[in-house]
């Protein structure tokens, strides 16, 4: 190993620590209950809210159509995706970088008595067999993680022939990416100077108030100055958020290019940034929009 791969290896180390630990304090959607975590109230509250905020989700992942798969899901977060597998009858292992999603996804399943296997495991270096699954899915995960062409190696390498991976990656060509983080987030980020300007930001976005204050923390840490990787990171999920990366279709087509099949598909138009009219969008306009100007990059790959 050169000195400067060494020298790689040592900055994605750290920075995968810093993933590891915000995760590990902000497990995935957990800020959209109010019940007390853990609980069956809780579970079924974020289920809800996934479901109603991304309603393409059950289309573009086809759960129904897992029956009998061995299914892997990289970064199963509080199992909520993963407890549709089980249900729909696949054979389901989740994953997750942090040991306190492996715990609320294991409450998840013992509350719906839903068989699954968790483990904590890291998406760039795999402890499955070659061969090992029929399906690999990964939801909105691996943007997060140092070294993605790593991630994309091992999940080729885990699934069987003919098997496919199903991933969803930030899309740069999206509204969301070009319009509502490069332009509305940095021109709104002087309301999040005072409580009064927090309140307004809360009204038209509906973010929570307190995440809105932790962004204005952020703020006031760096004197109002992201970067543009750095505004990408905190406006994706969550103040502190350490590394979020966005991809283009080619870029996108570039990773799974040992696959010997790719479709690419678009999805999720987050309303919220569209000015006045974004609420009131038919999800007909919105899919169609959606398509070119999704915020989800789908990428469906066979080995």
């Amino acid at each position: 190993m050169t000195v400067q791969n060494a020298n790689q290896v040592e900055v994605n180390d750290e920075l995968k620590e810093r993933v590891r630990a915000f995760w590990q304090t902000h497990p995935c959607g957990t800020k959209f209950s109010d019940a007390e975590i853990g609980t069956r109230e809780f579970f079924a509250s974020l289920e809800a809210h996934r479901y109603r905020k991304e309603w393409h989700i059950p289309i573009a992942a086809n759960f129904a159509a897992t029956r009998g798969l061995k299914v892997l899901e990289i970064g199963c977060g509080i199992g909520t995706d993963g407890a549709q597998f089980a249900k729909a009858g696949a054979d389901y292992t989740g994953i997750d970088l942090t040991a306190a999603a492996i715990e609320l996804a294991r409450k998840r399943f013992a509350l719906s008595n839903l068989k699954g296997e968790f483990r904590v495991s890291d998406a760039e270096d795999l402890d499955f067999d070659n061969e090992s699954f029929d399906l690999v899915y990964s939801h909105g995960v691996l943007h997060h993680t140092p070294d993605i062409e790593a991630a994309v190696r091992e999940i080729h390498r885990v699934l069987k022939p003919g098997g496919r991976a199903i991933v969803m990656l930030y899309h740069r060509g999206s509204y969301n990416y070009r319009i509502g983080i490069r332009v509305l987030r940095r021109a709104g980020a002087g309301l999040l100077k005072s409580e009064s300007g927090i309140k307004i930001v809360h009204r038209l976005t509906g973010e929570p108030v307190d995440s809105l204050r932790e962004h204005a923390a952020s703020l006031r840490s760096v004197n109002g100055n992201f970067s543009a990787a750095e505004l990408l990171n905190q406006s994706t999920d969550g103040a502190g958020n350490p590394l979020a990366r966005v991809y283009s279709r080619s870029e996108a087509r570039k990773l799974f290019r040992d696959f010997r099949q790719v479709e690419l598909r678009a999805y999720f138009l987050n309303k919220r940034f569209i000015p006045l009219i974004g609420k009131l969008l038919p999800r007909s306009i919105e899919s169609v929009l959606a398509s070119r100007w999704g915020w989800h990059l789908w990428i469906y790959a066979t080995k």
